[in-house]
């Protein structure tokens, strides 16, 4: 039973996360540069907030996109996986 409510909570997060991310692109504009920031930004938060499955799985998990990043532009992938592993890493050190 635990792991069903976990699983609801990380469905619902992810949700969440979701609408978050369509709220930013209807604001931003839907192109590269505002997903690429968005991907950093979760990829910041996941590492300074260590957050649990909801905030993480969940919520940062649907917030960030990159699946459809990577099949935008070749150049783009270089750009989302060093920059996020770079926000990740600035987090992980600032939450320390």
């Amino acid at each position: 039973m635990h792991k069903l409510i976990q699983g609801l909570g990380v469905g619902i997060g992810a949700s969440l996360g979701v609408c978050a991310r369509l709220a930013l692109t209807l604001w931003l504009g839907d192109s590269a540069l505002p997903i690429l920031g968005i991907n950093i930004v979760g990829a910041f938060l996941m590492g300074w907030l260590r957050p649990n499955a909801f905030w993480g799985t969940g919520f940062l998990g649907g917030f960030t996109t990159f699946s459809a990043m990577m099949l935008n532009d070749a150049s783009f992938y270089f750009f989302t996986a060093s920059g996020c592993i770079l926000a990740w890493l600035a987090g992980d050190r600032l939450a320390k």
